[in-house]
């Protein structure tokens, strides 16, 4: 196996099991968690920076322009994570899980949509299929899974701001938590000074997966950019559905999340898509070999 691959499956390992992480905080609210999310996260990788004396060529890069995709994609990834972490700890893990096996699909149309991209023919299918799952799940469990459909929107989104973005993975993220660390460490304040803080309120354990919460967040967006650039976009494709797999398995079997008949049958609409979806990128992908040889 090499480090490239390595790298990807370490990522995408550590974001599968988040949902076990953070149901260590469920008794702290979601805004909460974000806001230090957000804190830590950034000195982390300032820290990070600092010490490979990146800080200076940072400032450097920054441009309007360049300013102005990642304060959007730092909004955006709020509104994901946030998303996420209210859905972890109101027992809807299986729902999150299904936000990100929609996201490819979500990602596609992005691209057809913003960027003009042409899909194969074979390629529509998938998206039908995906599109049939969600209709299916709103009419039959009453509502719509606008969990799902949050972070399957802001993570798609959020892509899209990345493959435009001109810096590297740690530079981007220092700067997309720099934006909203400001309104986040104003909220520590407000929580603070009304004595609703769960941060250092007594229960230690909590103090310090708040803390870690940022590492946590960082570490597999670093391994997944030292692995990108090593493994092939069709490998990448196939391994980006390790994570919610995970997440899913985790709701059932740790968390025991209900997953009736219904739920079944509009989730394996979703799944039907993602199989289809991945094989014809497979083939393409082998046919494009052939011809390029």
């Amino acid at each position: 196996m090499n480090n490239g691959l390595f790298f990807v499956l370490i990522a995408y390992t550590i974001w599968g099991f988040f949902p076990a992480f953070f149901k260590l905080l469920e008794d702290v609210p979601a805004l909460e968690i974000i806001t230090h999310r957000i804190i830590w996260s950034f000195v982390f990788l300032a820290l990070l920076l600092w010490l490979k004396s990146g800080l200076l060529k940072l400032k450097q890069s920054i441009t309007r322009k360049t300013f102005g995709i990642y304060a959007l994609a730092g909004v955006i990834l709020t509104i994901n994570w946030l998303t996420y972490v209210w859905g972890v700890n109101t027992d809807q893990i299986v729902q999150t899980s299904l936000g990100y096996f929609i996201n490819p699909l979500i990602s596609v149309l992005i691209g057809v949509l913003i960027l003009k991209e042409k899909l194969r023919p074979l390629q529509w299918l998938p998206i039908l299929l995906a599109t049939i799952g969600v209709v299916y799940l709103t009419i039959t469990m009453g509502s719509l899974p606008w969990i799902a459909l949050v972070l399957a929107l802001t993570f798609g989104f959020y892509s899209f701001l990345k493959k435009i973005a001109p810096l590297k993975s740690v530079h981007g993220l220092t700067i997309e938590t720099g934006v909203v660390v400001i309104p986040a460490l104003v909220y520590m304040f407000f929580l603070y000074r009304n004595e609703a803080a769960q941060f250092a309120a007594g229960n230690h354990w909590t103090t310090i997966f708040l803390i870690l919460a940022g590492p946590i967040t960082a570490l597999p967006l670093i391994f997944f950019a030292a692995g990108t650039p090593r493994v092939s976009l069709v490998t990448i494709g196939i391994l980006q559905y390790i994570a919610p797999t995970i997440q899913f398995l985790i709701g059932i079997f740790l968390f025991h999340e209900p997953f009736v008949q219904a739920q079944m049958i509009g989730y394996g609409f979703v799944w039907a898509a993602v199989l289809i979806f991945t094989t014809e990128g497979l083939m393409e992908n082998k046919h494009a070999g052939r011809t390029t040889r």
